[in-house]
């Protein structure tokens, strides 16, 4: 084990001192440095390149049992929570290669900051906003391309190869996880790298706004030095907060994308009652091939996903009302039949993180399983939208 000294700069700001460690994620040799450095007694302070939710979850890694599956889902945040499960999957199986668990430094920090009843700032802007921020920066038609990519990279494999761990070395799990796509779009890299160096000086500006910390450590991956250090070198504003803020903005969708539901919903209904119009046997024929389409792939889905018998059925039965009303998706409904069913239990809350790590595990966990069924409902619906309305279609002209 490498016991080099992580790079360090020395960043002077009004009265305070701040030292910007860069550790590897992946390292003993980082966490005991940074245990040597805070027992040293140089620091009034400390500063961690972590966000309040990930802090809470290393403070607290048996929160997630306390997580209402259903209102995660009901309120939009599977996608979120499936992102964090494949990170955590990840860190998993880094573990399991390297014997080392990812952000061990940040642990020490925290350990050691409380063990000397010094201040400890989360400085690195949360998670959620950074992902959706990632999400909006690449465009529409590229965004499943890009989930495509993480799901691949993040579930599909039980390896993890050497150049992954050395490139988490010198980053961190988003970083690498992003990084082929960040090369690629200079959006994606804005708000993946770029805003949470600027974010993270500015929240020592805020933090430390009025100079009564004189030295300061600030523990962060060694990708974020040079951009960090920039940061504080240049001339932040009076009033950091404001700024913070404005990074803490998820960009809108598109106006017009969420109308499209609508408009297919209406040209189909339309293609309904065309073909009641020119007779009841074509009106009839395709209301009949809409539902076994939209049933159909909808339970195949869910099929994919392991869900329960009853699951199948309540998706075959909802998806063609539900393609018909974007207010409400096969995939929630699906989702909720399949929590009344077979209802996670406090062993799979506790378990989910390991079993996330192997792909079987995805579908073992009921808590993993149910957010599948959520999102292979959901594309199977999608899917047979579309089949359905291009047969529809072809249908009205002949085609």
């Amino acid at each position: 084990m490498s016991t080099t000294p992580g790079p360090r700069r020395i960043v002077r700001k009004h009265d305070t001192e701040y030292t910007l460690l860069g550790t590897a994620h992946v390292s003993k040799a980082s966490a005991e440095e940074v245990r040597t450095l805070i027992r040293s007694g140089e620091f009034d302070a400390v500063a961690v390149e972590l966000c309040p939710a990930r802090y809470q979850a290393m403070s607290e890694p048996d929160q997630i049992a306390q997580m209402d599956l259903f209102q995660v889902i009901k309120q939009g945040k599977a996608g979120m929570v499936a992102a964090n499960l494949a990170m955590g999957a990840f860190q998993q199986r880094v573990a399991d290669e390297s014997g080392i668990a990812p952000g061990e430094e940040m642990k020490a920090a925290i350990e050691e900051a409380q063990t000397a009843e010094l201040p400890l700032f989360v400085i690195d802007r949360d998670i959620g906003i950074t992902l959706r921020r990632v999400y909006r920066g690449v465009p529409w038609w590229q965004r499943s391309q890009l989930i495509a990519g993480i799901i691949g990279s993040l579930v599909s494999k039980e390896k993890v190869s050497a150049e992954e761990i050395e490139r988490l070395k010198e980053g961190d799990v988003l970083q690498s996880t992003f990084a082929e796509f960040a090369e690629e779009s200079e959006g994606l890299y804005q708000a993946l790298i770029t805003e949470r160096d600027h974010y993270m000086a500015l929240r020592l500006a805020e933090e430390n706004g009025d100079s009564r910390y004189k030295k300061v450590l600030v523990v962060i991956g060694a990708g974020h030095l040079a951009g960090i250090e920039t940061n504080l070198h240049s001339h932040l504003p009076t009033n950091p907060r404001e700024q913070r803020e404005i990074l803490e903005r998820v960009p809108k969708g598109s106006n017009w994308l969420k109308y499209v539901p609508w408009i297919i919903a209406a040209l189909i209904i339309t293609g309904f009652a065309i073909g009641f119009s020119r007779g009841p046997e074509l009106g009839l024929r395709l209301v009949t091939e809409w539902v076994l389409i939209n049933g159909t792939l909808t339970a195949f889905g869910i099929l994919i996903a392991r869900g329960h018998p009853l699951t199948v059925i309540a998706g075959f039965f909802a998806a063609p009302f539900t393609s018909l009303n974007p207010t409400i998706g096969a995939g929630f409904v699906a989702a909720a039949v399949e929590i009344f069913a077979r209802k996670p239990t406090v062993g799979d809350f506790a378990h989910l993180r390991t079993d996330v790590s192997t792909v079987g595990g995805w579908w073992r966990n009921r808590v993993s399983r149910t957010l599948l069924v959520f999102f292979f409902a959901t594309l199977g619906s999608a899917s047979a939208t579309y089949i359905g309305g291009f047969r529809i279609f072809g249908q009205l002209t002949g085609g």
